[in-house]
Parts: structure tokens; sequence; C-alpha cells
């Protein structure tokens, strides 16, 4: 089982990302998904949920910025990051919960670098 997200970069306040997460086989399908943050001096934080069912949940601090979607034909979760802020700047971090049956399994990306110049 792997995540593997990408998308990440240098862009100017006010300016937009998206970034990837691909999953690594079919559990995708019974996985939620979410994009966690760390942001420099803090510690890791949830962005934006997507159930399995495309129900979506945001953090405060992006409502109306960021949007989460997913792809089940790509095994592909993706975060729509628009108006940038310098607050922003961080690794970004997908996850998925497993529901594999009766137990579930929570597995992490390897986080790619998002800076936000002012």
């Amino acid at each position: 089982v792997q995540l593997q997200a990408s998308g990440g970069g240098l862009v100017q306040a006010g300016g937009s990302l998206r970034l990837s997460c691909v999953a690594s086989g079919s559990f995708f399908r019974n996985s939620d998904m979410d994009w966690y943050r760390q942001t420099p001096g803090n510690q890791r934080e949830l962005v934006a949920t997507i159930s399995r069912g495309g129900i979506t949940n945001y953090a405060d601090f992006v409502k109306g910025r960021f949007t989460i979607s997913r792809d089940s034909a790509k095994f592909t979760t993706y975060l729509q990051m628009s108006n940038l802020e310098p607050e922003d700047t961080g690794v970004y971090y997908c996850h998925a919960r497993y529901y594999p049956g009766w137990y579930t399994s929570d597995y992490w990306g390897q986080g790619t670098q998002v800076t936000v110049s002012s």
C-alpha cells in the first residue's frame, strides 16, 4: 500500500496549486481520504477530508479557498488550492483511512512542499 503525493511548489500569494495523491491500488475505493499539513513550528493539522461516498469537510482556515476531490478510476485524490497565502506554506500530506472490514488501517504519503511567497 502506497500513497504518492505530488504537485507542491513555489507560488506567489494569491496563486493556485493542485496537489495530487495517487494510491497504489483498489484499497482507495474503500478509504476515506484526507489532506493534512504541517506548517513551520506547528503540529500536523487536518486540512480537508473526502469520504468514500464523496462527502467533504474543510478546516475553517481553508474554507472557500481549497477544494478536495477524488477520482476512483484513477485512485487519485486532489487538493485544489486557490488564493494561497504565505501562512499556507508547509508540507502537505495525504492520508487514507482504509475500511477493509470491521477494522481500519491508516496510510500516509510522503508529503509535498508548498511554499507561498508574499
